[in-house]
């Protein structure tokens, strides 16, 4: 399992548009069948930073998330709002397990 962290700092007067458009995303990315989780956070302490938890059933999976028309609408509307560039770092996944982080239902 691969477990990508990305972290995204928004302009101020962006952070309710990103919350919208980040919440589409996600929703549809669930439904990935590459994707075991997808979920967006918000700081507690700083309201424009956000961090996309990304975790992926195979190192090919991130490459397919990207050539979905959700994911290209989500890039193109957030574009602007960065008040600086997204960061991300990826992690394969110790504990817990991959069927954890998703069970079949």
């Amino acid at each position: 399992m691969l477990l990508v962290l990305v972290n995204v700092q928004v302009k101020p007067e962006c952070v309710d548009a990103f919350k919208v458009a980040s919440a589409d995303n996600a929703r549809h990315s669930n439904q990935e069948s590459g994707i075991a989780q997808f979920a967006v956070i918000q700081q507690a302490d700083d309201p424009c930073r956000f961090v996309l938890i990304e975790a992926y059933r195979t190192a090919e999976a991130p490459a397919r998330h990207k050539e979905t028309a959700h994911y290209a609408r989500w890039r193109d509307a957030v574009a602007s709002m960065m008040a600086a560039p997204r960061a991300s770092v990826k992690y394969e996944t110790l504990c817990p397990d991959a069927d954890r982080w998703n069970p079949p239902a």
